[in-house]
């Protein structure tokens, strides 16, 4: 096309259902994950994540469906992951969300998370 700019190509933006099977499974791994560790307390509950640490400090994780990002506070501050290149990655730094969330709760309740 003479004179035009040269099309964008968007990636597919996920559906609302595709977004919260996403983040279940996102939800799941890290409650199989931290289920084994004797110091942290889960409860997750209407799409709310809560992690309390030992010296009762939290890390919540959950949905922000019309931004369809999963958001993670933590005693150092707010973090936004959005779905980018087949992993949810933090929307300023790029970090990977569950690299992110071992280096927080490791910080926050000294604790070493392995993944499974």
């Amino acid at each position: 096309m003479a004179g035009s700019a040269k099309a964008r190509i968007m990636p597919a933006i996920m559906t609302e259902s595709e977004f919260h099977r996403a983040v279940d499974e996102v939800f799941e791994r890290v409650e199989s994950s931290l289920a084994l560790s004797d110091d942290l307390d889960l409860d997750l509950e209407g799409g709310v994540l809560k992690i309390e640490c030992p010296d009762a400090s939290r890390l919540i994780v959950n949905r922000q469906t019309p931004n369809r990002e999963i958001w993670l506070a933590a005693r150092s501050g707010g973090f936004h992951f959005a779905w980018r290149e087949g992993q949810w990655s933090d929307t300023r730094s790029g970090e990977e969300f569950f690299a992110q969330l071992a280096r927080l709760i490791g910080e926050q309740a000294g604790i070493t998370v392995v993944w499974r």
